[in-house]
């Protein structure tokens, strides 16, 4: 069996694995669909070492081989990856600090004992069990693939603190910031404005319930305009540059709160002396919790979570390198694409 790995800049190879077996506490996963995400972006473009564990890690799909310890799951049961409940165990679980669960902070890395050897660019994937969920059979499979990020972005919000009629931005509408819109107005923002540079993306946040998506130049006068010109409430940093991490406390008012979500590929040039003399509040997410993957998929069935607009197209293996150069390139028209490892 074939797995696409990112090797080195602007390089993916087709890497050969024996066929995967369920260990005692293993399952085996035929993937339906894998999504790409912009940690694969940047590594492709990047060439920085990137764990094969993690190289495709939006994935769902369908268990077809259990371990002789594994009761949970069976055949047949379609599942979303996700992260495993806290260990009980570890010095922070111990603490009763169980979000701080290390060997849960190991497998959002990629890193725990027993990680698989490959992501989900491949056919077939053998993971632990404690490692998937059972999918929402109001969800499709294509849904299913959606999971993954959305639940970063619920993470995200719900560490916020995001009060009732808070004026919110959310800078970048990709498929998290997408997503965080959505959150952030089911949690009770009274105007949800989003900033963004292309027009394709910035339409889609519209339709998405944005109350207003502007370009970069064109966000501080609009949220000035309705601020009273205070500033926003609450910013969401989504787009995962340098610049906009500064950005993200220039919109914000006194007093106001900065979200991290979007990760800068490099380091940050900030104003600490605005930080301070505004009185910012951060917060930042990493990942999620094992309990949220459940929560997602019930706001994705219920419709408080569309995730079907945000999937632009699907692509084979043998295509996945020319998504990455696209959506790499600064001007793609994509937002989520999908990898189908049966083509």
């Amino acid at each position: 069996m074939h797995a696409a790995l990112i090797t080195r800049r602007h390089t993916i190879e087709m890497v050969e694995f024996p066929e995967p077996v369920p260990h005692d506490r293993g399952v085996v996963v035929d993937i339906s669909f894998c999504g790409i995400c912009g940690t694969d972006v940047h590594a492709y473009q990047s060439g920085r070492d990137y764990n094969p564990a993690i190289c495709g890690h939006e994935w769902a799909g369908t268990v077809t081989a259990t371990g002789r310890h594994v009761t949970r799951l069976r055949e047949g049961d379609r599942v979303v990856v996700a992260v495993p409940p806290p260990c009980g165990e570890c010095g922070a679980c111990r603490a009763g600090k169980a979000e701080r669960c290390e060997p849960l902070f190991l497998t959002t890395h990629g890193r725990e004992p027993g990680a698989p050897v490959h992501g989900g660019f491949a056919p077939r994937i053998a993971v632990n069990a404690s490692r998937v969920v059972k999918a929402d059979d109001r969800l499709s499979d294509e849904q299913l693939a959606l999971v993954e990020p959305s639940a970063v972005a619920f993470h995200a919000v719900r560490r916020s603190g995001i009060r009732l009629g808070d004026l919110a931005v959310v800078q970048g509408a990709g498929p998290i910031g997408l997503c965080t819109l959505q959150l952030v107005k089911a949690a009770g923002a009274l105007e949800v404005i989003v900033v963004e540079p292309n027009e394709r993306r910035a339409a889609l946040a519209l339709d998405l319930g944005a109350s207003f998506a502007v370009a970069p130049g064109e966000a501080r006068a609009l949220i000035d305009d309705h601020s009273a010109g205070m500033g926003a409430d609450i910013v969401y940093e989504c787009a995962g540059t340098p610049r906009t991490v500064q950005a993200g406390v220039d919109l914000a008012r006194r007093g106001g709160s900065l979200c991290l979500i979007g990760l800068a590929d490099g380091d940050v040039a900030i104003s600490p002396g605005q930080w301070l003399s505004k009185e910012i509040s951060v917060t930042s997410a990493l990942a999620y919790q094992h309990e949220e993957f459940a929560m997602v998929m019930s706001m994705i069935a219920d419709g408080r979570l569309d995730v079907t607009h945000q999937h632009t197209s699907t692509t084979s293996l043998a295509g996945l390198e020319a998504a990455l150069a696209d959506l790499g390139s600064g001007v793609s028209e994509q937002s989520k694409v999908l990898v189908n490892p049966r083509w």
